[in-house]
């Protein structure tokens, strides 16, 4: 199973991420959508799964969940939107990853692309970084892997180019 790994698009979505989107089999989006006009387009490409974020609104809310416990190809994932990363993770997060004991977290919000495991769970965390052109992250990026066996394999950073350089479609 091939995933394409976005978050804080901030309501923007261009033909670059559509493009990625098209080579994979399934969409995930860690939250701080934005507008669900970002989600239709996606899901008009391939099977999405998504949380809100900090900035979304009540429409996007009643949308999308807090947070996403599944399993796929035998890896146990947690998506949220506000999480931290090993040794900074949010306290909620800490106490749930603890007891969920997922193989595979996934956030969004820093901006901050992060690929990590944390020593106290084997716990693999990543966090996308942003795709959209909102914030203070220089190099708009996503993630592409695959889940296979058990195991994420394969992990791809995708820069789909500086921030200040795009202006809004």
């Amino acid at each position: 199973m091939r995933i394409l790994l976005l978050s804080d698009t901030h309501s923007y979505i261009d033909d670059a991420i559509l493009r990625y989107a098209e080579t994979v089999d399934a969409i995930w989006h860690a939250g701080d959508i934005g507008d669900l006009a970002v989600t239709d387009a996606l899901q008009k490409i391939k099977p999405l799964t998504a949380v809100y974020g900090n900035i979304d609104n009540a429409q996007i809310r009643r949308t999308f969940p807090l947070d996403v416990f599944s399993e796929s190809e035998g890896v146990r994932i947690w998506m949220t939107h506000i999480g931290g990363y090993p040794g900074h993770f949010d306290k909620r997060v800490r106490e749930r990853l603890i007891s969920e004991h997922p193989d595979l977290f996934v956030c969004g919000h820093s901006h901050i692309l992060r690929v990590m495991r944390d020593a106290q769970t084997g716990t693999l965390c990543l966090n996308p970084g942003a795709a959209g052109v909102h914030g203070f992250h220089h190099m708009r990026t996503m993630l592409r892997f695959e889940l296979y066996g058990g195991k994420v394999e394969n992990m791809e950073v995708i820069e789909l180019g500086k921030r200040g350089a795009l202006h809004k479609k």
